[in-house]
């Protein structure tokens, strides 16, 4: 599957973005997807997941603030992203994988989240 992420940007702290992630070449809907980030220095980290069904998990530092969602008519997950902070800037990856625990197979190329304070 050929994953292109897009909606990334600059915001001001506080503000809000929606990243999409627009997958093909595969059935979508068999895929569990996720979102990742990298910031400039740090390792790669877990941002949001989604199941096949819809069940969403978080990484503690955006709970409450991001929600993952998935469109399978539209072949597409979506990050929401609110109350921005600037440690939240990042290259945001989105991923595929067709089964349910293990590594991600497919990855995006990343669009860049910047959050100036």
């Amino acid at each position: 599957v050929q994953l292109q992420a897009s909606g990334g940007g600059l915001v001001q702290t506080g503000g809000s973005l929606r990243l999409s992630c627009a997958a093909s070449g595969r059935t979508f809907s068999n895929y569990y997807m996720g979102w990742y980030r990298q910031a400039p220095g740090k390792q790669r980290e877990l941002v949001a997941t989604i199941t096949l069904g819809g069940s969403t998990n978080y990484a503690d530092s955006v709970k409450g603030r991001f929600t993952i969602s998935r469109d399978n008519a539209k072949n597409t997950v979506y990050l929401q992203m609110n109350s921005l902070k600037p440690e939240d800037t990042a290259v945001y990856y989105c991923a595929a994988r067709s089964q349910p625990i293990g590594k991600y197979e497919y990855w995006g190329q990343g669009t860049l989240v910047t959050v100036s304070s």
